[in-house]
């Protein structure tokens, strides 16, 4: 055994890079609910399918040549597979300086790098806790920011393949920004945290007493700046979204989305004749209409608290993957806000780059109004929305199945291609709902009658008979009217037909000019 000794030293060395910081410091992580790095890869990857590389990097102390003793960096990176397909993993390793700092070193970019030499997704699981300024006296000057290449590496990669981010701990300064630089990305509620510096710089810059969870828990970037897609409950339920995520997805932009045995929609098709009420005023669950559409009865929905009068989900039909928009009636009656229509726009972007199709589902009475929306700049949000469409190029398909009015309806379709419309009898459409037309155009009117309520009344019922979608019809302003109970055949036909496209439309996707 010539080189036994050689090997002995290798199988020491392993044993102290997966030591981590130390039984003290793994102790702590576990004791504020959270798993240590190794763990939550192991927890997140296909078993027994994680490769490691850059095992044996980190700091040394050495005594006559000897290692006596030995801090590993602080992250572990590793190539393994998620329901069978190769992924590149990384995470950030709290238990050592606080997942950052010195020991980040030792080739930074080797996880985009990886990624993008073999084209693979790459998921990243963060807990670190931004820059350590104890690392400037061992660098002895402190350098530029703009000095590294790791920006341009993250988004070469990201404009190849897929890229999540897990925020499971507290997350700030540079791995926030990474954090957030992704397709999908998840925290977890009650111990996830994200900002650009944590409360005590907030404390000592601002004067501001805050908490962690207050400044940038879930709550805060899932439901309402957006800076972070989905909330899990746990660790665990984090894993399980990003493989749910991924499972719709392509490796990368030159391969078609996956393709899975097709599974029939869930019993109750009969309910769809039903489920869009009489009274035009009263909402319904459009999350439930999409379940008796989609195989199983199942869709990945995204951002679901962050501009909730729109839903975003992937989901399936005869097992061809695609992207499926629809308008909540149940958030603000379906009208679309600045923040709906900055995660439509996300969205659209994410499904034409991965060639996915995108079904959408209207029930949309136009753009949020009021001083509030006026405010928050929704006009300008909505024609970022627009633009994703008019520069989207993966197959389309749109079905009306009640309102769709005014501006925020070019949010629904691109009539520069082929639109393809199709609406259910409850549709309704216009440049604007007569209740409030009337008011506009008939102002004098009904300001000069006896009773001016009364002829409001008469006006809203004598243009309320070209609301009738049978007239839309006839005059060829949408392609046809179905029966409700029949949308999953004609979704199922369309994406038959989108599947034929897509291998010709493969690879990269370039994007010009200015979002508005």
């Amino acid at each position: 055994m010539v080189w036994q000794p050689e090997v002995e030293e290798l199988a020491r060395r392993r044993a102290l890079a997966h030591a981590m910081g130390g039984a003290e410091r793994v102790g702590r992580q576990h004791a504020q609910g959270k798993l240590t790095v190794r763990e939550r890869i192991d927890g997140l990857v296909d078993a027994g399918t994680f490769h490691e590389i850059g095992e044996l990097a980190g700091d040394g102390v050495y005594e006559d040549g000897e290692l006596v003793g030995f801090t590993p960096r602080a992250r572990v990176l590793g190539l393994a597979e998620l329901d069978g397909r190769p992924v590149v993993v990384g995470g950030s390793d709290f238990t050592i300086r606080g997942g950052s700092g010195k020991g980040m070193g030792q080739n930074p970019g080797l996880s985009e790098d990886l990624a993008s030499a073999y084209r693979l997704p790459r998921v990243e699981l963060y807990d670190a806790a931004g820059a350590n300024v104890e690392a400037i006296a061992d660098q002895g000057a402190i350098y530029l920011p703009n000095s590294f290449n790791n920006w341009p590496r993250r988004f070469k990669q990201m404009q190849q393949a897929p890229c999540v981010s897990a925020v499971l701990g507290s997350v700030a300064g540079g791995p926030a920004g990474w954090a957030v630089a992704a397709h999908f990305s998840v925290m977890v509620k009650g111990t996830s945290a994200i900002f650009a510096s944590g409360p005590p710089v907030v404390r000592r810059a601002l004067g501001h007493e805050i908490d962690k969870e207050q400044l940038g828990g879930s709550q805060v970037h899932t439901r309402v700046s957006g800076l972070v897609d989905n909330e899990a409950a746990s660790e665990e339920d984090a894993f399980v979204q990003i493989r749910r995520f991924l499972s719709y997805m392509p490796s990368n932009v030159w391969e078609a989305p996956p393709e899975v045995e097709p599974r029939p929609a869930p019993e109750g098709t009969e309910d769809l004749l039903s489920i869009v009420p009489r009274n035009r005023k009263r909402p319904y669950s459009m999350k439930r209409l999409i379940r008796l559409l989609v195989d199983g009865g199942e869709f990945f929905e995204i951002a679901p608290r962050y501009g909730a009068s729109v839903i975003t989900a992937l989901t399936r039909v005869e097992g061809k993957a695609f992207g499926v928009v629809a308008n909540n009636p149940n958030v603000y009656g379906g009208a679309m806000d600045a923040t709906a229509s900055r995660k439509l726009g996300r969205f659209l972007e994410l499904c034409d780059y991965f060639h996915l199709p995108v079904l959408y589902l209207v029930d949309i009475p136009g753009f949020l109004i009021g001083e509030q929306a006026e405010r928050a700049g929704t006009l300008r949000s909505g024609a970022g929305a627009i633009w994703s469409w008019a520069t989207m190029t993966v197959p389309s398909f749109t079905i009306h199945i009640r309102k769709c009015y005014g501006m925020a309806g070019a949010t629904t379709s691109n009539a520069s291609r082929l639109s393809w419309r199709l609406a259910w009898p409850s549709g309704e459409f216009g440049s604007i709902p007569i209740e409030g037309g009337v008011d506009a155009a008939f102002r004098r009117q009904i300001a000069e009658a006896d009773d001016p309520d009364a002829k409001r009344q008469e006006l809203e019922d004598s243009m309320a008979k070209y609301r009738n979608p049978f007239l839309t019809a006839e005059a060829a302003g949408v392609e046809e009217i179905i029966d409700p109970r029949e949308t999953r055949t004609h979704i199922a036909r369309w994406l038959k037909l989108a599947y034929r496209v897509l291998p010709q439309e493969l690879g990269p996707k370039p994007k010009y000019g200015v979002r508005p």
